[in-house]
């Protein structure tokens, strides 16, 4: 995930696609929060892992 909206920040920044810089930022805010929340062990969505 975090991959998915770093690629989608820089195809938005190249081709001046707002909506591909906005989809990215909330897509690595959402990864970092998941993998912050997995390294600590905590369940996330009932899961040891979110992947």
């Amino acid at each position: 995930m975090i991959i998915l909206g770093l690629v989608l920040l820089v195809l938005g920044f190249i081709f001046g696609i707002p909506i591909l810089w906005t989809l990215g930022i909330i897509l690595l805010v959402i990864g970092a929060i998941l993998a912050i929340l997995g390294a600590t062990g905590r369940a996330v969505g009932g899961r040891a892992h979110y992947y």
